[in-house]
């Protein structure tokens, strides 16, 4: 059988749910961790935009991260994160993923400018994220996950931002009016299946040796 191979690079948000997902979903593939700076032509003959991550299957090629998820969830969904017993579930999930991509992931990278370059705006970019984790807040003030009792899609897809946003002012995080959302982040964090997607490996290029992932 042809595994499949995903193109990543380790610290990227987009890659890390993508991984989250093919974890999650008990999907052995091969991973090929890459640098943006240094990108294997074979990466690009299948993907000529160059960016990870880049997941090739035998059929097809599949080049968005929330695409990924999907896939790999509907080959495999044993923690239910799709909830399929609830036909609202899914749409309500997609909906609040997009926003997240969509709105706050341009925010955020603002934010994150604004503290790199020393910004005097600093104070407003934070500001224009705080309505999305707001809500999320909201939701947690209410229940263990966003959708409920039971970790879904939208809880893995949203972390990987979630994490970044954490570490542009620390400080400041620690002490936000969040601490629900502090402590789902922490979980994950903490986490064994963390730790696995988070895994080192050496840069693919280097010496072309093949690693598997997933099928825990």
């Amino acid at each position: 059988m042809t595994l499949p191979i995903l193109y990543s690079l380790r610290n990227c948000p987009w890659a890390m749910r993508a991984r989250i997902a093919l974890y999650k979903s008990q999907q052995k593939i091969i991973l090929r961790d890459i640098v943006l700076s240094n990108k294997p032509q074979e990466m690009l003959n299948a993907s000529p935009k160059g960016t990870v991550p880049v997941l090739i299957l035998p059929e097809k090629i599949i080049e968005e991260s929330f695409e990924i998820m999907l896939w790999a969830l509907k080959q495999s969904d044993p923690n239910n994160l799709l909830h399929i017993e609830d036909g609202e579930a899914l749409p309500a999930m997609l909906a609040l993923v997009a926003t997240f991509d969509q709105e706050f992931k341009g925010n955020l990278e603002q934010y994150k400018c604004a503290k790199r370059y020393q910004e005097d705006n600093l104070l407003a970019k934070r500001q224009a994220c705080e309505p999305y984790l707001q809500d999320l807040e909201r939701r947690l003030n209410q229940q263990p996950f966003f959708f409920g009792a039971a970790e879904s899609l939208a809880d893995i897809a949203i972390l990987p931002f979630i994490r970044q946003f954490a570490r542009v002012e620390r400080q400041w995080y620690l002490q936000a009016p969040y601490p629900k959302l502090r402590q789902w982040l922490n979980n994950y964090l903490q986490s064994k299946m963390f730790s696995k997607v988070m895994s080192k490996h050496p840069l693919w290029l280097d010496n072309q040796a093949t690693v598997y992932f997933g099928d825990y």
